[in-house]
C-alpha cells in the first residue's frame, strides 16, 4: 500500500516538472482574472459599500450626541 502511493507520488511529481513553465502561466492568468473581477467589483459596489459606512457613521454620531 506504501509503495503504491510512493510510486502515485513520484509520477505526480514528475508530470509537475515537466509542464513548470506551463503551470506557472496558468497560474499568472487564473491571479490577473481574479484581479480584474475584484477590481470590477469594487468599481460597481464600491459606492454601495461606502453609503453604507457612511450611514453607519452618522448613526454613531447621533447615538453618541444623543448621551
Amino acid at each position: 500500500m506504501l509503495k503504491m502511493a510512493w510510486n502515485w507520488m513520484n509520477v505526480q511529481l514528475n508530470s509537475i516538472k515537466k509542464e513548470d513553465g506551463q503551470g506557472m502561466v496558468e497560474y499568472a492568468l487564473i491571479i490577473a482574472f481574479i484581479a480584474i473581477v475584484v477590481i470590477a467589483g469594487l468599481v460597481f459596489l464600491g459606492p454601495i459599500i461606502n453609503e453604507m459606512f457612511m450611514d453607519i457613521g452618522e448613526t454613531m454620531q447621533q447615538t453618541t450626541a444623543g448621551e
